[in-house]
């Protein structure tokens, strides 16, 4: 046998570790290497029909932008899976992916048009879309850019992207197998309007913000009504109280009175129906069904008639007389100064406190509007997902998170899916006068095509199928269900339903079987990190100035499931220390093992057994951490015994031992010293794959079961 011997110190540990100068060779390493595609990392003669498989379905991030720090954690707890379950010889898939994002990317693309003293309304049609497109494939690879320098190891190969033609076309033939099974219909409906943007949106595309107002009370006959939004009354011609109320037990329902209003005298009818709040004000209300969905219910209930007092831009109509034309924030006083002219204000409540709906992506204040929109009944879907819970098809990892779920969809509204922009996927359905027929290409002679876009959570929520290759592709028999879906905890009424919802519809089997839900990345003080504020913290700039691998392990540490988690420097620069200690480490083991040949038989001693038993406990525990997603755990864990266990005691004892001339006692250690500076490497490898692959790369070939660290077999007890 040759004697093995290293008999020099590689150089490049002789220099303190710099990120910068390694992070963007070992990931060209790993790419051409091909083994971020899962059907050439298997190993040790498994075929790939043999193989066990793990997948994550990467969350579209927006093609119109940079990755911020939820995105990094995002990728980074994805990406530890990912490489966990590969080195445990998994044919494993992470595949890649982004999101045109509807209304949102339109929306960024407005401001752009603003600034250049432009705007959309006026332009051509494809001329926008085309603008948008070319605005966002220039984002999407900066996009890309930002996801290698996180070191997410997913399979380019397989990359999607939302508005790609197959995309489009399985997302159009939903639709229409939607609609042919009931569980769509176009109605007209009360909406959420956005008037600056002018486009209707869902419930979740909205908010709720707390507002101080003023609430005007009025005298209304013989009734005082109250209401925070008098520019709406205008059309108002129906009282309604509880039938239970004592204060209006003499009067009946369906009386009528003789009523002077804003624009002059009116008849108004009574309604006694149990909507109303007895303990609200005075416990009588006018309606406007138009601009309420409590009263556009109650319209529809008694086939009340219907007026339009708000038009699209947030003006008043004609109806509103001298006021016409105004936007609501000019006109409202005007219009109570009025109704005090005549007599007809009573008081206000100068410190009202309410909720005021607002769009979540531009903070417009939402119109409610009456709009001829298409619906996705969502009773049945809700059901069929909520029974898959209550059968365990799929478990919510936080207890938390699961009472939300099945409180949203228990309640859930119709789903609102039309969208009057120009950016998404166009809905493939097709008018003549009052025909509609739903079918991907046209009719024929004198139909024209709805020019509505689908809300962007319908093609989103159908991501794990279609990224796949459902029905037919390879990919989805293998890979259908996936592993898990690791995504923000704000998704949990949004993304997550309708991916289950339209898996369980379209396949009978959910998407995934484990939902693990992390929470908001917050900046040192707790407050949530925006622009406005100063605050964002940037990952790939985290990276640059850090290491990334200690930007990944500052996303990873106090981070359990579901929390919000406070984000800084100081957070991201003490793992920094950490990749140096273990350059440290490895330039010390390097040196002292330098003479060691690894096939020489040796007798351990009970210290050197005991060394060996407490790392085969470390890599039971991260193993057992890693597998029931308790990352934060298990990178803690491993962090603890490098820096305390190994450096702290390991090493300082072994240097006596090292200088000894005990040979055997010398070569053992050496031996063991090997042993827990690989293992080391294998259980931290998943958390910072650059400092642990660029050290792997210089190390004998003795020492590696693989050349690369990414595919090396996890360690085993």
């Amino acid at each position: 046998m040759e004697e093995h011997k290293q008999t020099t110190i590689p150089e490049i540990f002789l220099t303190p570790y710099e990120a910068s100068a390694h992070e963007a060779a070992i990931y060209q390493l790993w790419e051409k290497s091909g083994y971020f595609n899962p059907d050439t990392c298997i190993r040790d003669g498994i075929t790939k029909k043999d193989a066990d498989t793990f997948a994550i379905i990467m969350p579209p991030p927006n093609a119109n932008g940079r990755l911020h720090a939820g995105h990094g954690t995002d990728m980074t707890l994805k990406d530890i899976l990912i490489r966990f379950n590969r080195m445990r010889g998994k044919r494993t898939l992470f595949l890649p992916g982004s999101d045109h994002a509807g209304f949102e990317t339109q929306g960024v693309f407005e401001k752009k048009l603003q600034k250049e003293g432009r705007s959309r309304f006026g332009m051509d049609r494809d001329q926008l879309y085309q603008e948008i497109y070319d605005f966002v494939m220039e984002n999407k690879s900066v996009m890309e850019t930002d996801l290698r320098a996180l070191g997410v190891s997913c399979d380019w190969s397989r990359y999607t992207f939302t508005l790609q033609p197959d995309i489009v076309e399985r997302v159009q033939k939903t639709f229409v197998k939607m609609y042919e099974d009931g569980l769509i219909y176009r109605g007209k409906r009360c909406i959420h309007w956005n008037p600056k943007f002018k486009t209707s949106l869902s419930d979740i595309e909205t908010m709720f913000e707390d507002r101080v107002e003023k609430f005007y009370y009025f005298q209304y006959g013989p009734f005082v009504i109250g209401t925070s939004r008098p520019e709406t009354k205008f059309a108002d011609k129906y009282i309604v109280v509880h039938p239970d109320d004592p204060r209006y037990a003499t009067y009946k329902h369906l009386q009528e009175f003789e009523i002077d209003w804003i624009n002059g005298p009116i008849k108004a009818t009574l309604l006694k129906d149990e909507v109303a709040d007895m303990e609200k004000g005075t416990g009588a209300m006018t309606i406007t069904p138009w601009h309420s969905q409590v009263d556009f219910e109650l319209a529809q209930k008694y086939h009340l008639p219907i007026e339009q007092i708000i038009d699209w831009d947030g003006k008043l109509l004609p109806v509103a007389e001298e006021f016409a034309g105004m936007k609501i924030e000019q006109a409202r006083p005007l219009i109570v100064q009025k109704l005090k002219e005549k007599g007809l204000l009573v008081e206000i409540d100068e410190k009202y406190s309410h909720a005021v709906r607002l769009c979540e992506r531009t903070s417009v204040v939402v119109e409610p509007q009456v709009k001829d929109q298409w619906f996705v009944r969502m009773d049945t879907l809700a059901k069929m997902t909520l029974n898959a819970l209550d059968a365990k098809k799929f478990r919510i990892l936080t207890e938390r998170h699961e009472k939300i779920f099945r409180h949203w969809m228990e309640n859930s509204q119709d789903w609102n899916i039309s969208r009057q922009i120009v950016w998404g996927i166009r809905i493939p359905a097709w008018f003549k006068g009052d025909e509609i027929k739903t079918q991907l290409t046209s009719p024929g002679t004198g139909w024209e095509q709805d020019p509505d876009t689908f809300d962007t959570w319908f093609s989103s929520g159908q991501w794990p199928l279609v990224t796949l290759g459902y029905p037919e592709k390879e990919d989805f028999s293998t890979y259908y269900p996936t592993n898990v879906m690791e995504t923000g905890a704000d998704l949990v009424f949004k993304w997550v339903p309708r991916m289950l919802m339209f898996g369980l519809y379209l396949t009978g089997e959910v998407p995934f079987k484990d939902v693990y839900f992390h929470g908001m990345v917050l900046d040192k003080h707790g407050k949530k990190m925006s622009k406005s504020k100063g605050n964002v913290l940037s990952p790939v700039d985290l990276g640059a100035e850090f290491g990334t691998d200690a930007t990944r392990m500052a996303f990873v540490v106090a981070n359990p499931p579901g929390s919000d988690m406070p984000l800084s420097e100081d957070k991201v620069r003490a793992y920094k220390k950490f990749s140096n200690k273990l350059w440290n480490i490895t330039r010390f083991t390097v040196a002292s093992c330098a003479d060691h040949d690894p096939e020489t038989s040796v007798t351990f001693s009970a210290r050197d057994q005991e060394i060996l038993a407490d790392l085969s406990a470390v890599v039971s525990s991260v193993t057992s951490d890693i597998d029931s997603y308790k990352m934060y755990l298990a990178a803690e864990n491993i962090y603890h015994y490098i820096w305390h266990e190994f450096a702290d005691k390991v090493l300082e004892e072994s240097k006596e031992i090292l200088s000894s001339e005990d040979e055997n006692a010398k070569v053992a250690r050496q031996r063991v010293l090997m042993n827990c500076l690989t293992t080391s490497l294998k259980l931290l490898h998943p958390f910072m794959p650059f400092v642990t692959e660029t050290i792997w790369q210089k190390l004998e070939s003795a020492y590696k079961d693989q050349s690369l660290l990414m595919v090396a077999k996890w360690p085993t007890t």
